[in-house]
């Protein structure tokens, strides 16, 4: 039976949307397979890490008639990979294999059977729905990812905390030492809906998510989360237990604030990180009226200064912080302006961008 005959590009580029979670190594064998679904002129592709499903449809010729089987995802997508973008790939069933041929390319595949598969079990206590453009929740997403944890004891700082309540949706991630927040505006209204959605899953979103204005539909519910966007649904497990109290976290009433351009700033702090230490990410930050200044040293007796000018009027100020933090802020941030609010060397730094209300960062101070 002919499953699918389509160009090479097609195929690839709906192999490619399912096979990011693809372990290469796993207990399970059959996890590093892409079920493959026939109905009719219909197929669909899924994968499974036990703790994310991914399945997308398309229509890509063949046969009519209806198959169910498993093969090697990254095998094939190799294959794939090797053949010209605009060459038409067949691939054909029989007797527990799978063969792709492509011009004078042959290639045979083994397969494992479908009914082996371990599909995710949908939950059923889901929430009521609520979408937002894509290029909404892809920044989001940027806005905040990289102030997650890693491998953190505390594993439920491993992820992002989801809040839709109202017309709001909310993303946090913290590290303990950082914690960025981004908010945009939802076109329904809706009960509060609370889930920390795991590193791995934000990773796997961040790179499925297009810069575009069609729709992804959420849903919540206990212990799974589910997106249904540009003909794919993404259903994944929770991390479970009490993200921390953010809100107590956002500094509030800094008495002294800033307002600079975010390229020169970040332009500074890279520089002056070229002279840090790889374990000791130290620089220490001088405000003053009219003047910023950024230093770094190391073990070896090197320095770094830098200097820009500013319109400040405030306190004296000199804290220090891991630069890496704050480069990091600056980096995923795609306006032209920051505030920074200050309140002495000891407390906390609240970033935010002047001409967008629901983002806010904050970086604890270190010692230097």
């Amino acid at each position: 039976m002919i499953v699918l005959k389509a160009p090479q590009q097609k195929l690839l580029e709906a192999l490619q949307s399912v096979a990011g979670i693809v372990e290469r190594r796993h207990t399970l064998p059959i996890l590093a397979n892409v079920l493959l679904r026939k109905t009719g002129e219909q197929i669909e592709f899924t994968t499974s890490d036990l703790e994310i499903q991914v399945r997308t449809q398309a229509e890509l010729g063949g046969d009519p008639g209806n198959l169910s089987t498993t093969v090697g995802a990254r095998k094939l997508i190799d294959i794939l990979r090797s053949l010209p973008p605009d060459q038409v790939v067949t691939i054909s069933a029989a007797a527990n294999k799978l063969t792709l041929t492509g011009g004078k390319s042959r290639f045979t595949l083994q397969t494992l059977p479908a009914d082996d598969f371990p599909l995710v079990n949908e939950a059923v206590d889901f929430g009521p729905a609520f979408a937002v453009p894509q290029k909404t929740l892809k920044t989001l997403i940027n806005q905040v990812h990289f102030a997650m944890a890693v491998h953190d004891i505390r594993y439920y700082l491993n992820g992002i905390l989801f809040v839709a309540e109202g017309k709001q949706l909310t993303l946090v991630a913290t590290d303990g030492h950082r914690l960025g927040l981004a908010q945009a505006t939802l076109s329904t209204d809706i009960p509060k809906q609370e889930v920390i959605l795991p590193r791995k899953t934000v990773l796997e979103l961040q790179r499925l998510l297009r810069d575009e204005d069609t729709p992804i539909e959420m849903r919540f519910a206990g212990n799974q989360a589910k997106f249904s966007f540009s003909g794919m649904e993404f259903v994944t497990k929770l991390v479970e237990g009490k993200f921390p109290d953010y809100n107590r976290v956002i500094p509030k009433n800094h008495k002294n604030h800033v307002v600079l351009g975010r390229a020169p700033l970040l332009a500074s702090l890279q520089r002056a990180a070229i002279l840090t230490s790889d374990k000791f990410k130290g620089v220490r930050v001088n405000i003053e009226p009219g003047t910023l200044r950024i230093a770094s040293s190391n073990a070896e007796q090197e320095e770094a200064k830098e200097e820009i000018e500013i319109d400040y009027d405030g306190d004296t100020i000199e804290v220090g912080f891991n630069v890496t933090y704050l480069m990091d802020a600056l980096a995923n941030i795609s306006q032209d302006m920051v505030k920074i609010e200050l309140q002495d060397g000891n407390a906390s730094a609240l970033i935010t961008v002047p001409e967008q209300s629901g983002f806010k960062y904050v970086v604890m101070p270190m010692r230097i």
